[in-house]
């Protein structure tokens, strides 16, 4: 389908939109990685996530924030990029005013804005971060994180230390009614190169668990631990 353009704070918004045949069906909002390093909307594992939402029956929004893409305006270092992301999740929110749910998902720095959007929009009811940068970014905001999700690493990230990522799961697990859904990809680099299936399978995985959308099986689970 081609893209469409969405009104935003600093302008056009350049978007890809895929509306669901279930009635009500419920809404996803999927976030690409850092654009000073590259991160689009067509990123493949923000790409893996736009298909696999469409693949359980939501209606699904991918878009290039500020200064990417199409999209106007300049890089803000998240503080415009977050504004960016309410002004998607509203435009999606008014085009499916009776949507069923609305979850979030995140590559790497869109993940960063999915869980900072998450403390925002208490109608959102669950999220996946992939390759969280808990090196490069500060997640304490997430006190208290108000909903449940998932967070895979890769076994071979030499970009986000586990470290860092175990003190951030660690301090959301003791949260009382959170319980965060850790995995770790076996083999995979912070860009799960090679590794897209297993992505897709791990978050149909969850979502199977979590009772989002149409229930999808998967054949590409064996690589993952929890």
């Amino acid at each position: 389908m081609p893209n469409i353009i969405i009104n935003g704070p600093a302008g056009r918004i350049e978007a890809a939109y895929t509306h669901s045949k279930r009635p009500n069906a419920p809404l996803a909002v999927i976030f690409h990685p850092n654009p000073l390093q590259g991160g689009t909307m067509n990123n493949k594992v923000t790409y893996t996530l736009f298909q696999t939402f469409v693949e359980r029956g939501f209606s699904v929004v991918r878009y290039n924030s500020r200064g990417v893409g199409k999209s106007q305006g300049v890089f803000d270092k998240g503080e415009g990029e977050l504004t960016d992301a309410a002004a998607i999740l509203d435009w999606v929110q008014t085009l499916n005013p009776k949507a069923s749910g609305l979850w979030t998902a995140g590559f790497s720095f869109g993940s960063w804005i999915s869980m900072q959007l998450l403390m925002r929009r208490p109608e959102i009811k669950g999220f996946i971060s992939i390759g969280l940068p808990a090196t490069e970014y500060d997640f304490t905001f997430l006190a208290p994180c108000p909903r449940s999700g998932l967070i895979l690493q890769g076994s071979r990230d030499n970009i986000v230390l586990k470290d860092d990522v175990d003190e951030v799961i660690e301090r959301l697990n003791g949260q009382k009614g959170i319980v965060i859904d850790y995995r770790t990809l076996e083999g995979a680099n912070h860009f799960f190169t090679d590794h897209c299936d297993h992505v897709k399978a791990t978050v149909h995985d969850h979502m199977n668990k979590a009772g989002a959308g149409v229930q999808v099986l998967s054949e590409h689970k064996e690589l993952v631990r929890a």
